[in-house]
């Protein structure tokens, strides 16, 4: 699903596809997108907005870890919206050099550090009140000739597995783990995780409308295990506009929102 930022720009329906563009306007910031492989897509959009929400009123956040941040929009919506200190780490060159314009142009520039590496080979001492990752997730699907397309929709460059070995390293012992994933998967990786004891404490499906399926997953992952809290999202009603959920959590970032 991506946006037409032509459309966003002419006040037009978020659906209604224009013609390509290379960067998405955002409220407070700009995502310039043409050197990266993954495009802002509505579903991203609505991880960074859901989770900087569940955060944002948490006073004790202060440092995150972006893991592929790929353009930096997870990061700059969780800025936007926290006082954290956030480090994004993406392994591509392009898109590195294009999170970090993207960055630098932003509001936020000092609160963001944005590293060109291999999340498996980054080297920190640090631990993080909160992680979030949009991983790529396509396991033994299909796969593009392009290099930078696969490392960025495909596990090629980074399992599952290793995330959460990142993740059980990196992440406070009062943290957060926040990931994205397509429905299928979800049950796999909250089992996998628990076995990294990393324990599910919020689960969000998300439906395009609600005569689709489920076809994303947000989790919300805890070192303590709690009750776990079910929502359900789903983006346009039967008339083919945005629901009150979320516009609620999208306001702050839709330029006609």
């Amino acid at each position: 699903m991506y946006h037409s930022i032509l459309s966003h720009q002419q006040g037009l329906p978020g659906n209604v596809f224009i013609m390509a563009n290379t960067y998405f306007q955002f409220k407070q910031f700009t995502i310039h997108q043409d050197n990266c492989a993954m495009k802002v897509c509505t579903d991203a959009c609505l991880f960074g907005a859901w989770v900087a929400n569940e955060l944002a009123a948490n006073n004790h956040l202060q440092s995150c870890l972006d893991i592929g941040t790929g353009t930096g929009l997870l990061s700059l919506t969780l800025a936007q919206k926290t006082s954290a200190f956030i480090d994004a780490v993406e392994i591509d060159k392009a898109a590195f050099e294009q999170a970090k314009e993207n960055i630098y142009q932003s509001p936020w520039s000092d609160k963001i550090s944005i590293i060109n590496t291999d999340i498996n080979a980054f080297d920190t001492n640090k631990k993080y009140d909160c992680i979030i990752s949009n991983p790529p997730f396509f396991e033994g699907d299909l796969k593009s000739s392009i290099s930078n397309k696969n490392a960025a929709k495909h596990d090629t460059t980074l399992t599952l597995q290793q995330l959460l070995q990142v993740v059980d390293k990196t992440l406070q012992q009062d943290g957060y783990f926040a990931i994205l994933l397509p429905y299928h998967r979800t049950d796999f990786f909250i089992e996998a995780a628990a076995k990294s004891a990393l324990y599910l404490s919020k689960k969000v499906l998300i439906k395009q409308t609600s005569g689709h399926d489920y076809f994303r997953a947000i989790l919300l992952f805890e070192r303590q295990q709690k009750i776990v809290s079910n929502e359900e999202i789903i983006i346009k009603d039967e008339t083919n506009n945005y629901t009150e959920a979320f516009v609620g959590l999208l306001k702050d970032y839709y330029l006609f929102l």
